[in-house]
């Protein structure tokens, strides 16, 4: 038995799978994982209405797996410096061993489809 003073810290681990546990919030992380989104993108892209967006980044935001910065209307999310690499390990994991990857990459095309540069303008 480890000591409490040992003991390994699996809490961030459970945040994360946590957070990643619905279907929407890993569709939005596996977008972030190519770098900052405007919320407009997000929506356009997994065809989420705002409230649905709101709600799902809001849990990604309150977990401490995203950050966001207003930019005059609009709020743009992304991965959290310190959350990256680990995001990026458990999506890769995850996405593999699920067979997921077709479904994510669609979401990514999709993206760049629809979401030009200037899409978010006031």
């Amino acid at each position: 038995m480890l000591s409490s003073t040992s003991e390994l810290d699996v809490r961030p681990l459970t945040r994360l799978f946590r957070a990643l546990g619905d279907e929407t919030r890993l569709r939005i992380v596996a977008l972030l994982s190519h770098g900052e989104l405007c919320v407009c993108h997000i929506e356009t892209a997994l065809g989420l209405n705002q409230s649905t967006a709101s709600r799902h980044l809001g849990i990604l935001k309150a977990a401490g797996i995203v950050d966001s910065r207003r930019d005059g209307t609009w709020v743009h999310y992304a991965i959290t410096e310190q959350d990256h690499a680990t995001v990026a390990q458990a999506l890769e994991v995850l996405t593999s061993a699920f067979g997921a990857e077709r479904a994510l990459r669609a979401d990514h095309a999709r993206l760049r489809r629809s979401c030009g540069p200037g899409a978010c303008a006031s």
